[in-house]
This record gives C-alpha cells, structure tokens and sequence, in this order.
C-alpha cells in the first residue's frame, strides 16, 4: 500500500510539474557574442528574472549583429534584442546597413523600449611594459578593435582616427577575432592592444590587471575638454564621455589619474505588438532584484532607472513606461 500511495504521490508530483512547464511562457532575446557589457547586462538581466517569477522563462541566444536582430524583432521573430540610438534611428531613416531594406522605416514603427544602459567606457588597454604610452604610439603595432565590422570595431576605429589621423590597416595592424578569442591572444601576448567597451570594473579588464601590470591609453581631464575631436565625437547621437576612474582596477593598472575616453548608450527593445502586462512584469521584476544584485557585481550599480528613461529617440513600450511611472520616474517626453 505505502508504494502505491509513494507511486500515486510521485505520480502527481511530476503532473504537477509538467502543467508548471508547460504554463511557462518562453520568451526570445537575442544579443551580442559574449565579452561587451551589452552582453553582461543582457544575459544578467534574463538570469535575474528567470529567478524571480515563474510566468516567463527568457532564453537568450548570443550570436549574431544587433542590427539584424532589430529587424528580427520588429519582424516578431523575436521579443527581445539590443539597440542602441544610432542603429535605430538608421533603421527608422532607411539609411546606412538599412538603406537596401525599404521597408525598414516601417518595422521600425514595431520597435519599442524597455529600458536604456550604458555600454561602458571604452578601454584602449597596453602591458605597461610594451612602451605604448599614448594612442600616438599605436603606429605600426597591431591592435585588435572589436570584432570586424560591428558597431563597437567602427566607434573605436573613429575615435583613433579622429584623435591621431591613423586608419586600421594603414597606419597599424587591424587584429580580426571575436572578443573572446582576442582576449586569450592578448593574455598569450599574440598582439599589442586590445580595446573593448564595459562598465568599469569590467571583468575582462579586470582579469587581465589580476596577472598582469596594464596601462589604459586615453586622455586627462585637461586634454579631454581641450580636444575639439573628443567632444565632437562624444555629443553625437548614441555616443557619450567615458571616464575610468583611478584606482578603479587596483595596483593591476598603471594609470596615476582618471583616464578619460568615450562610451554609448545601448539599450534593450523590446516588439512593440508584446502585451503590457508581459513587459511590466518584465520590466518590474529585473529593476526589482537588480539592486540586490549588484552588491555582489559591482559593474550593476551602474545601471540606473534614470539613465533607462532618458531621450534616446525611442519610444518606451506602455508595459514599461507603467512601471516607470508607477515607482514616480520623471519621463522625458520623447520617450513616451
């Protein structure tokens, strides 16, 4: 008898267990190659409320270009993926990687916002033993800039140029990988500067200052607000200041004083066409435990719900635009 009622127990245990799956709604969110914050913020956020509620299950796939997985959503073939000011407002244009697709300006209409973050300071990182002391010195070594072609690869490239003249390919080495396959030729010494974008402390960063004495290539305070192409390339859409501050990866960095270089503004989007109470729940629930989180990873306090709601030319969806209403943030008018 005790094993038929453990059988009829056991039995109803896994029933009950099925119907939880199978009520789990599943969520697809899609973004960049690990090693960018985009990808840290991203990933954490799915991880975050996946935890907390049992409604939604969000699963996250980590290849591909976040510009045709903008178009992915607002074609509906996915809930999810990274934007950022400049690639949206390319696709609601039709111009630039979106000037053969016509009906870009229309898809862009599907696309709306959950909340915006910073993609992070640039780090244009050195061994401080290499005798690289300042971008000038980057002439005819080999620097890796970020994968080829993606958005991180042309700001960094931009911001060389436009700081010192030189151009990849031209005036210094141009180092094609991915961020995780550059990271380990950096650590095996295979080339000279690795540049990648992340909330400081990032870890990639980090781990390298763990094993190693780094310098960080940038620019001073004074220098900083005396260049006419830092500013110029700080102010345009998407794009802003970057500071890393000193001390900021311990005795492992060389750097006596900030290092001031340039960041972006990124963002999650979301289908426009997803219900309200899905993305407010959504929304809620990764604000409600990221504070929590980042006692234990120090680059999440850096996320800030002021920073998600700031005018960065879209719109935010109803669901989240609810929640951020409801906890008394100030919206900016272009984001509703």
């Amino acid at each position: 008898m005790n094993q038929l009622i453990k059988g009829a127990l056991a039995g109803a245990c896994m029933a009950g267990m099925a119907a939880t799956a199978q009520a789990q709604e599943t969520l697809r969110m899609a973004t960049i190659a690990p090693g960018s914050s985009a990808y840290l913020v991203m990933t954490t956020m799915a991880t975050l409320v996946n935890q907390a509620q049992g409604q939604y299950r969000i699963n996250v796939d980590a290849t591909g270009a976040a510009t045709r997985h903008q178009i992915e959503v607002a074609m509906g073939e996915l809930d999810f993926s990274m934007t950022s000011p400049q690639i949206y407002l390319f696709m609601r244009e039709g111009r630039a990687m979106y000037q053969e697709l016509p009906e870009a300006p229309e898809l862009a209409e599907n696309l709306q916002l959950v909340f915006w973050f910073p993609y992070g300071q640039y780090h244009y990182v050195v061994y401080a033993d290499s005798g690289i002391e300042s971008l000038d010195d980057i002439r005819g070594r080999s620097v890796f800039l970020g994968p080829p072609g993606g958005g991180a690869w042309n700001s960094a490239h931009a911001w060389i140029e436009g700081l010192t003249g030189m151009r990849a390919g031209e005036d210094y080495e141009n180092v094609r990988g991915s961020w995780s396959s550059a990271l380990q030729g950096f650590q095996d010494r295979q080339f000279d500067v690795f540049v990648n974008g992340g909330i400081a402390p990032f870890p990639q960063v980090d781990q390298l200052a763990q094993t190693a004495r780094l310098r960080l290539l940038g620019l001073t305070q004074a220098e900083f607000e005396a260049s006419e192409p830092a500013q110029a390339m700080t102010s345009r859409t998407g794009a802003e200041p970057g500071v890393i501050p000193a001390g900021t990866y311990g005795d492992g960095v060389v750097n006596a004083d900030d290092v001031y270089t340039h960041g972006a503004a990124v963002g999650v989007t979301v289908r426009a066409d997803l219900d309200d109470d899905t993305v407010y729940l959504i929304t809620r629930t990764f604000w409600e435990q990221a504070e929590a989180a980042g006692e234990t990873q120090p680059w999440l306090r850096n996320i800030s719900l002021d920073y998600a709601v700031h005018d960065g030319g879209m719109r935010l969806h109803p669901g989240a635009l609810r929640y951020y209403e409801e906890i008394g943030l100030s919206i900016p008018d272009g984001s509703r």
